[in-house]
Parts: structure tokens; C-alpha cells; sequence
């Protein structure tokens, strides 16, 4: 069975619950945004602005969230974690069915990978024939096509989503790269993409800011998107809320999941303990908690006999939000072809790339990235490493990323480093790796009724969609639109 059509009367009504303002902005200290501070020097700016991550000051309480103590609390579907993969999960079984969701989270949404995202929805980087392609193209599909709904509402997709088609660039500087890059261009082209490559000179025309060099070159694929991660949450959140009426949907945030509870006479998963409710589910619990989805297993099951090893590991990421930078305006988004290289694995075999290793485990990458927000902001990146679950700021990985965007946009190069810190903020958050490139989708071996939903590292926007689609198709027993068996968990950790 295909995806809902967007003419279903239930996708209107809930595209015009999200026709409201909120007056609350989305955050919590595992999505860690540091406002800049006017101190005396860049490591003052850090330490003083990582050590104040705060909670929200206004969260609303509503009938969703409501409980009556001693209750009895059934769904059909309990959803562990509120980052755009599960968020879109709850919509999707919200829409699809009339089954009963809740969403269990130890924050709020969008308080992970999500919040501190850039929100390309992109497909230059990715590369065709793959299952992470299928995925990330059938997920940018479903997008354009709730855009397209949005607007026909008579609601702008820039003010519900953030939504802007700018297209994107993936920019070398060497004759190596722009090779790799004109057979990118024929691939994507077979694919069915609008592409072009586009040598130096012509790029220049297309983003005046740019130097790639004489040698230089770019992949331009014209129908790339881009959305604002808390933006497009809320607006997902807001039409969830609306099943709230309907006994549909309840949210249960600053509850952590505890773990889960099996039935005395079955021995199937039957129930989500979390820090305040026991929420059973009569078809299905959800694991969608991204970077901690693998450690969050483990604790789940611990007084069980099942030996269970999910290997996601949080992979940490930093951003910078550049404001108010007058000299230096983009066109498109653009991100620099070794990104490809490093979002895929550790590497450090080019020398070209800022790239500094201490061990296996401590292996930075950084790549550029770049892309101007709804607002008109810059926002730059990227950095990769592996450091656990620690989300404090690195100084000097600030600096690198900000050196780094420097080779390819001179005009950043003309401003002081304090003046970025003084113009700007900077995100931290961890991206959920997984070592073979793609997601686990699917039913967990040995625990009937769990699924994961979880490791799609850096594409958890540009894969949400897709991915919400595959799980409720299989929960409700549907046709699936593309092949789940690249994302089965079967064989890719040890039981």
C-alpha cells in the first residue's frame, strides 16, 4: 500500500491545526544552542557560554499531556523518543490508522540530532542504486508533496516548515574532485535528477562568494530543499496534538523510558516502564531515540535474558550560526564533495581536509558545509568525532570549522575570530551513527512487538518521512513502498 494520498480529508484537518504561532522555541541540554558571549576571548566565550545549558522556560501543558494517577494506560503504539523520526512515526500511524499513539521522551522535542541540525534535504551527496538513496529520495518526495499540501491549505511552507527549494552544491577544488564530481553529475542524472556541473567559472556566477580555484568544479542539483528543524517540529507536533480530542494521542515528556516489561504468561514485550507510568501497547513500542537508542536497549532490557547489542553510537557534531553577515550571502547550499567521505567513516587519508586524530576513537573530521537559514543567517559546518555523549563546545573545533569555510569564502577570511563568537551561536549535537551507513528499520529478533527506528546520522530530517512510512506500513501489515531489507536489524548487531 502506497502512502496516504495528501487529499485525505484527515491530512487537511491536520495541516490546519498546524496553522498557529507558538510562542515557545524548542530546546533542552542534549541539544546544546550557545548564545555568544562579549568576553575577553574565544576560550572565555566557550567555557562561560557551555556551562549554563538550560531547560526550557516555557513548555505548555495540555490535555496530551495530561494524567490522572493510578490509570491504566493503553495505545496501540507506544513511541520512545520526540526527535523528527519519531515525531513523524506518530503522525504517520496518526493519519494512516485509527490506532493510538503515545510518545514517550526524557526531554522535549526536537532536544537531539534534530534541533541541531542544518535541515538540508538533499540528495547530491547521496548516491543512487543505494538503499540509503531509496530512502532519502522516497522521504524528499513525501516533503515536497506536504509543501505542496501546505500551500494549496493557503499557509506558506516557509512559515510552517521553514521550507525553502534553493537547490544545493557539492564543490571540489582540485581536478580530481571535479571529475568525481561530473560522473556524480551523470549518475544523478540517470537517477532523474535536474543536475548540472558546473566548471569554476560558471559557478562563480552562481554563487559570487565561492573560490574553488581554476581547477574547481560543482555538482548543482536544483530541486534541493531545505527546512528549519524546530519549525518543521512544530508544526508536526502541533497536528499530532490535534488527535489529542479524539483519545488518539498522548505525549509524555521529561520521562525517561526505563525499560520494558514482558508479559508473566506470553513473554512478549507488552509495556514501556518510564520514570512516572507504565504505558502498554497492544501492537507495537517504537524505539526511535537516536544517538541513545543503543544504550537506551540495553537498560531497557536489563533484567531480561536476552543479550542485545544495537550499535549506534553518538557521533558529535558542531554548528555556527553566523548573524547579521552582510558581506557574505548564498544562493544555494553548499557542501564540500570530502563531506561524502567522512559522513560514510572516520578518514584520514586526505590531506586536503582539516582533519586531526589521536586515536580510533577521537578521529576529527571537519567539512564545510554551508547554508543561509529562514532568517538570513549563515550557517556553517561541520565536525564529526567521537567522544560518548558529551556535548560541550570545543574551542578548537570552532576554529577549525570556521578556518575551513575560510579556504572556500574569502570574505570570512577579513573578519576577526572574536567577531564571529560575538555574531553568533554555536549548536552541538550528536548525530546516530551507524558503522555501515544505514538506518535499522524494523522489528527487534527475539522481543515480538519492539521495533527500532534509528542510525540515520546526519539525514534524520531527509530520511524522516520515508522512514515513518516503512514503520507504520509494517506494523499495519501494509505493502511497503520500497525494500526494508537493507534496514532490517538481522545480522547487524550481536544478539
Amino acid at each position: 500500500m502506497a502512502a496516504t494520498p495528501l487529499k485525505n480529508p484527515k491530512i487537511s484537518a491536520y495541516l490546519r491545526s498546524g496553522n498557529t504561532k507558538f510562542s515557545h522555541r524548542f530546546s533542552s541540554p542534549s541539544t546544546v544552542i550557545y548564545p555568544s558571549l562579549k568576553t575577553s576571548s574565544i576560550c572565555e566565550t566557550l567555557f562561560f557560554s557551555s556551562l549554563r545549558p538550560q531547560k526550557p522556560r516555557f513548555y505548555p501543558v495540555s490535555l496530551c499531556s495530561a494524567t490522572v494517577s493510578g490509570e491504566r494506560l493503553t495505545f496501540d503504539v507506544v513511541v520512545v523518543g520526540a526527535g523528527i523520526i519519531g515525531l513523524t512515526i506518530v503522525r504517520q500511524f496518526l493519519l494512516q490508522s485509527k490506532l493510538s499513539v503515545a510518545v514517550v521522551d526524557a526531554g522535549v522535542p526536537c532536544s537531539g540530532a534534530t534541533g541541531a541540525g542544518q535541515g538540508y534535504i538533499w540528495m547530491v551527496h547521496k548516491r543512487p542504486g543505494t538503499a540509503a538513496w531509496e530512502l532519502a529520495n522516497r522521504s524528499k518526495q513525501l516533503w515536497e508533496e506536504l509543501a505542496e499540501e501546505i500551500q494549496e491549505q493557503n499557509m506558506d511552507p516557509l512559515d510552517m516548515l521553514g521550507w525553502m527549494k534553493r537547490g544545493s552544491l557539492l564543490v571540489g577544488r582540485s581536478l580530481g574532485e571535479s571529475t568525481s564530481l561530473q560522473e556524480r553529475v551523470r549518475l544523478l542524472s540517470e537517477a532523474g535528477l535536474k543536475v548540472q556541473y558546473l566548471p569554476a567559472s560558471d559557478l562563480l556566477k552562481k554563487e559570487p562568494s565561492l573560490d574553488v580555484g581554476s581547477e574547481g568544479g560543482a555538482a548543482f542539483v536544483l530541486d534541493d530543499c531545505q527546512l528549519d528543524a524546530q519549525r518543521t517540529v512544530e508544526f508536526i507536533e502541533k497536528g499530532n496534538k490535534s488527535f489529542c480530542q479524539h483519545d488518539r494521542y498522548r505525549e509524555f515528556y521529561y520521562e525517561p523510558a526505563v525499560r520494558l516489561l514482558r508479559s508473566p504468561e506470553t513473554g512478549d514485550v507488552e509495556a514501556v516502564k518510564t520514570s512516572k507510568n507504565v504505558l502498554y501497547s497492544r501492537k507495537a513500542i517504537v524505539i526511535a531515540a537516536g544517538a541513545w537508542s543503543g544504550t537506551l536497549m540495553q537498560n531497557l532490557i536489563v533484567e531480561s535474558d536476552i543479550s542485545l547489542n544495537v550499535p549506534v553510537k553518538p557521533r558529535k557534531g558542531h554548528l555556527l550560526i553566523l548573524e547579521n553577515l552582510r558581506n557574505l550571502q548564498l544562493r544555494h547550499g553548499v557542501m564540500e564533495v570530502d563531506y561524502v567521505t567522512h559522513q560514510n567513516g572516520p578518514s584520514i587519508s586526505d590531506s586536503s581536509t582539516s582533519i586531526v586524530a589521536e586515536d580510533d576513537s577521537h578521529i576529527l573530521s571537519i567539512s564545510m558545509t554551508a547554508t543561509t537559514d529562514m532568517w538570513g543567517n549563515l550557517v556553517l559546518g561541520s565536525s564529526r568525532q567521537f567522544t560518548g555523549f558529551d556535548t560541550q563546545v570545543e574551542d578548537s573545533i570552532v576554529k577549525c570549522i570556521i578556518e575551513r569555510a575560510g579556504e572556500f569564502f574569502p570574505a570570512l577570511r577579513r573578519l576577526p575570530l572574536l567577531e564571529f563568537m560575538r555574531s553568533g551561536k554555536i549548536r552541538v549535537g550528536l548525530r546516530p551513527y551507524m558503522h555501515d551507513g544505514k538506518p535499522i528499520i524494523g522489528p527487534v529478533p527475539g522481543l515480538p512487538k519492539v521495533m527500532l527506528a534509528t542510525g540515520h546520522e546526519g539525514c534524520g530530517l531527509s530520511m524522516a518521512l520515508g522512514t515513518a512510512e516503512m514503520v507504520a506500513d509494517m506494523v499495519l501489515g501494509n505493502s511497503l513502498t520500497i525494500d526494508s531489507t537493507p534496514f532490517s536489524a538481522q545480522g547487524r548487531y550481536d544478539q
